[in-house]
């Protein structure tokens, strides 16, 4: 198959089945740091009980398995007409957007679907990355989530030459104020175990268990799953400025800028920077490893409804 970058994008992949229940619910919600005073995330009796409302990004990886899968054929997939052969243990997840259209169900039941288009694609000279928009979707077709992911195919090559192709992709946000401190500062620490909690719910990469596997990877053993990393970024907002209600989260986006181990402590720091769509609060923010002094998460944005403009 010879590489043709135009011809990638528009292209679609075929739906995938998805499904979920309340133990994977428990399971993400422990993955991405939620604590003993988040019932609402953590206890199924709970009369607020909710999915953490990142949850679907899991999805991707998981599929309908209720059993562990075999990571290096869940990323192979099926050939995207236009590319040149990837290697695909050279793919890093550059950037990472969910858009939470109606609440999620605590038990998904049959018939939902995963659906995915390549909306961007771009070579430069350090490789190729792609991005894809991806929607859930119920057994009656409603659009419960639309999630626009980027990869990173480091040192991939179609011709050599820049080119650039976009149909779609997801809102960007201002940038951080330079002129004030955040708004709202969020510090919490991961555990040694975190990558190994967050595995069990979808992405079983031996990168995230396996030191001899990170320190090949040039990491120095085991790295913390990126979408975890998100998923405490996303808790830190709920619990500041989503004033702790797991459904004022109506969009979250981030980039991923620099890898996390387990064990490493993260500070989220958050800035109101104005309106955004459907009466919620725009917000910027970013994740900084303090372990590493390097920022994780950079070019966030999200938008919140806060509590008391629900009542409006």
């Amino acid at each position: 198959m010879s590489a043709d970058l135009s011809k990638v994008v528009g292209f679609t992949l075929p739906d995938k089945p998805v499904a979920w229940n309340k133990r994977d619910l428990l399971t993400y919600a422990a993955g991405v740091g939620a604590k003993n005073d988040e019932f609402q995330f953590v206890y199924e009796l709970d009369p607020n009980f909710s999915a953490v409302p990142t949850y679907p990004v899991v999805l991707a990886l998981k599929g309908a398995d209720t059993d562990v899968n075999l990571f290096s054929e869940r990323v192979k997939g099926r050939p995207i007409p236009g590319m040149p052969p990837l290697n695909p243990n050279r793919v890093v997840h550059a950037t990472q957007s969910i858009e939470i259209l109606k609440k999620l169900p605590l038990v998904s039941g049959e018939g939902w679907t995963w659906k995915t288009q390549y909306t961007g694609v771009v070579e430069n000279k350090s490789g190729i990355i792609l991005t894809a928009e991806n929607s859930l979707v119920s057994p009656t077709g409603e659009v419960y989530a639309k999630l626009f992911s980027s990869s990173f195919n480091l040192g991939a090559k179609a011709t050599g030459d820049k080119y650039s192709k976009f149909i779609a992709g997801p809102p960007q946000g201002k940038p951080i104020p330079k002129d004030r401190k955040a708004d709202y500062e969020f510090e919490e620490q991961t555990t040694p175990e975190q990558a190994i909690i967050f595995r069990l719910s979808g992405d079983y990469n031996p990168l995230h268990i396996d030191p001899k596997i990170g320190k090949a990877a040039g990491f120095g053993g085991v790295i913390l799953h990126g979408l975890s990393t998100f998923g405490f970024a996303a808790r830190a907002v709920i619990k500041t400025a989503g004033v702790n209600d797991p459904d004022s989260l109506k969009f979250f986006g981030v980039r991923f800028t620099a890898p996390v181990k387990p064990g490493d402590k993260l500070l989220t720091s958050i800035w109101e920077v104005g309106k955004g769509p459907n009466g919620t609060t725009e917000v910027a923010f970013e994740t900084k490893n303090l372990a590493t002094g390097k920022v994780a998460l950079g070019g966030g944005v999200a938008y919140v409804l806060k509590p008391s403009s629900a009542k409006l």
